[in-house]
């Protein structure tokens, strides 16, 4: 298993285990013990930070993937490569967060008038050190996948972090704690997975601190540059993902509570990207160095790949989540998300297609074209914010969610195309063609079996059907060579008679 596929399948382990706990947290203790207005806050305060860090950073991350391969030495002082990442960081936030701080009375005074807004008043001090911890968690997990480290990281983000939540709900739930500390203890979660992967990567001694080298300070104009264009870029797309939740909180009379509701449903449909989440904390950091050496055949090939995993396993998460409506309903508890449903499988489409683009927007991000990735992600955020501007007030949380499918497919084929036309790569081919046709298939199947009255049994049944139908269809038509050589593995062990 080279790098790539060990990397990518223990990630993905970590991914899936974090799904289990989001699920237990966000779909089951959530929904019991915390109210709607408390978890549109709560969801709200994540959105705010993951922005306010993606900005206030300005493209630290991602000049750390694209440039890091440059400066690379054996001493591990990478000229000073750890020194100009540090001082970058703390510059950024600093001057973020005093603009922040000017502006924060218009944006408290507009949520303090909206139903569930009085949370966001009470509570916005810890939009702060929230979106510190965000932008250096972000920052140490960019530099350890420098060197290939990046398991840990996504164990302590996935699991670590869900781990804390868990507890502190079943605190709440047992009035040991109120709210208030919930959210603080939310914010200690996030100082611990920090510290940790600090940590790691200091012991690792892969990097030093140094004094920065000649090349590095003559090059820092090329990376305030490249920084403020992935900054656009990297803010925009978190905006793309979250925006529905700010809209609906300002433009709806209903602000938090339909947060809640939507986020939730956002949150289950997340499960379809996990797939390509796993497979970009290597691919990226590959692709990178691929550019470097100018290897197109090798970008190529990983962009190829990482369509057709991501669409495969993708649509069979959709399919499972889509057929199985009645569990998943059950589980939410509350009466109020029995008539969105809808609204997840709009949602839940515009993931398939994202993940289905595979590595495309990477690719231009790391080329000499990486000023356009600007380009086409602010103009989607502003197709973003006139989709949503024009259809929540008519279809509420289904015209967020309409709005973000539609955006997600426009951006996807503006990197398609560029990507085809100017270097001559594409994903597609006839494996996803296969997928599209089985996945039909199996919808059908699991829509149109009996139903079983006990709905866990129902769910089990009508999930172990799909899923043997699925996986025969895509071993037998050979969609992925990759997973097909794992089964193999898995079979030939099983095999009276062979070695183990």
């Amino acid at each position: 298993m080279n790098l790539l596929q060990k990397q990518g399948f223990l990630n993905t382990l970590i991914l899936y285990g974090g799904v289990a706990l989001g699920f237990v947290n966000g779909i089951f203790l959530f929904q019991r013990f915390l109210t709607l207005e408390q978890i549109g806050f709560f969801q709200l305060m994540i959105t705010i930070s993951l922005l306010y860090a993606q900005i206030a950073s300005v493209g630290i991350s991602n000049i750390i993937l694209k440039y890091f391969p440059y400066y690379r030495s054996d001493d591990k002082t990478h000229g000073g490569f750890a020194t100009f990442t540090a001082l970058w960081t703390l510059l950024g936030f600093a001057l973020f967060t005093l603009v922040f701080y000017l502006f924060r009375e218009p944006i408290l005074n507009h949520y303090s008038q909206n139903k569930g807004g009085a949370l966001l008043v009470k509570y916005a001090y810890f939009i702060i050190p929230l979106s510190f911890l965000t932008m250096v968690y972000a920052t140490l997990e960019s530099m350890a996948s420098t060197v290939f480290k990046n398991v840990l990281s996504s164990f302590l983000r996935e699991i670590g972090l869900r781990l804390f939540t868990l507890v502190s709900v079943v605190l709440l739930a047992f009035t040991v704690i109120s709210y208030h500390d919930f959210l603080f203890i939310y914010i200690v979660a996030n100082v611990c997975v920090s510290l940790i992967l600090l940590v790691y990567i200091s012991k690792g001694k892969n990097f030093k601190f140094s004094r920065m080298s000649p090349q590095l300070l003559a090059d820092k104009g090329k990376f305030f540059n490249y920084g403020f264009y992935t900054v656009l870029s990297g803010s925009s797309y978190v905006l793309i993902q979250n925006l529905d939740n700010i809209m609906l909180s300002l433009l709806t009379k209903q602000s938090l509570t339909f947060v809640g509701v939507y986020a939730t449903f956002f949150s289950i449909a997340v499960v379809i990207s996990l797939p390509a989440k796993a497979l970009s904390r290597t691919s990226l950091q590959i692709i990178a160095q691929s550019w470097a050496a100018n290897d197109l055949a090798k970008i190529g090939k990983i962009y190829h790949k990482t369509s057709v995993v991501q669409m495969l396993i993708g649509c069979l998460l959709f399919i499972g989540l889509v057929v199985n409506k009645s569990f998943i309903i059950m589980l939410l508890h509350k009466p109020e998300y029995a008539n969105f449903y809808g609204v997840f499988i709009v949602v839940g489409i515009g993931f398939l297609v994202d993940m289905t683009g595979g590595v495309n927007g990477y690719i231009m991000n790391f080329s000499k074209y990486y000023r356009l990735t600007t380009v086409f992600i602010v103009s989607a955020v502003i197709v973003c914010v006139l989709l949503n501007w024009a259809l929540i007030p008519r279809l509420g949380m289904m015209g967020a969610a309409v709005t973000y499918a539609l955006t997600v497919f426009l951006l996807n084929l503006a990197y398609t195309v560029f990507v085809k036309i100017k270097f001559d790569l594409q994903p597609f081919g006839r494996e996803h063609l296969w997928v599209l046709l089985m996945s039909t298939l199996c919808l059908l199947v699991g829509l149109y079996l009996p139903a079983i009255k006990n709905v866990y049994i129902d769910m089990v049944y009508r999930s172990i059907i799909i899923g043997i139908i699925y996986t025969a269809l895509a071993y037998f038509l050979k969609i992925s060579e990759d997973i097909n050589i794992i089964f193999d593995r898995i079979l030939k062990k099983k095999t009276p008679g062979t070695s183990v």
